[in-house]
């Protein structure tokens, strides 16, 4: 697994470029549901800052960015490095009847192919262990959205509590690697086996206090955090500063 620490890029393209097919499903599956939980927490954020244009970046198969667009009506762009997620996303959304089509757009989160202030807001999910540089990732983001306008995010996150993290522990390193490979195959087996221990690594490096004082840094403020599902989820939000 030493790509993840090397080129992020390219290992995230690689890893998630075999799962488009059932990554929705077994994502729900392997998560007992609590992606959905999250996720609908992550989109209310973005909700109550009443957007009329949002960037999604890190889309994905376009769960979050299509949640956004029915819940706001506002014009949505998903940004993705891996390009079979996009194409799953866009048959996803393509007949989905919604006021305004999605935009799915190639690009990278640490170069964003949109002008300053071009959004009202922006979301982005599992995003920053696959970037080399999070804080000038973030302050990437943070340019294309408006002043006032809203940014919120969802990462995993370990649990504080030992027992807890106890729990947490074993599922991440042995029941996960193997429901994944007896659900999708080889391709979730490696899913199953890199997740914990990027996780694990990534909060060593950038607790959520860090990653706090990261953002307030790009320029953004009223930052809000909660741990979610005994703290093995965690969204983060807030507001852009004027200057």
């Amino acid at each position: 697994m030493r790509p993840f620490s090397n080129e992020p890029n390219r290992f995230a393209r690689e890893l998630f470029s075999g799962l488009p097919g059932r990554y929705d499903l077994l994502g729900e599956l392997l998560s007992f549901g609590q992606n959905a939980r999250w996720r609908r927490e992550l989109v209310g954020h973005i909700v109550d800052a009443h957007p009329g244009t949002i960037l999604d970046v890190a889309t994905g198969t376009g769960g979050v960015a299509l949640q956004m667009a029915r819940r706001t009506g506002a014009r949505v762009t998903g940004v993705d490095i891996t390009e079979p997620m996009m194409w799953r996303a866009q048959r996803k959304v393509s007949g989905a009847g919604l006021a305004e089509p999605i935009l799915f757009v190639a690009g990278r989160a640490e170069q964003l192919p949109f002008d300053d202030d071009s959004f009202d807001a922006l979301a982005f999910t599992y995003l920053f262990r696959y970037v080399a540089d999070p804080a000038a990732t973030m302050r990437e983001m943070v340019r294309v959205v408006r002043p006032g306008g809203a940014i919120a995010t969802l990462e995993f996150h370990v649990p504080e509590r030992r027992l807890f993290w106890l729990g947490w522990w074993l599922y991440t390193r042995l029941v996960l690697p193997v429901a994944g490979w007896i659900t999708g195959g080889r391709e979730w087996y490696r899913v199953g086996r890199f997740l914990g221990p990027s996780i694990s690594k990534h909060y060593q490096a950038h607790p959520a206090e860090c990653s706090a004082r990261m953002w307030a840094q790009a320029g953004m403020h009223d930052i809000g955090t909660r741990r979610m599902s005994l703290g093995a989820g965690l969204v983060m939000w807030a507001v852009k500063g004027d200057g």
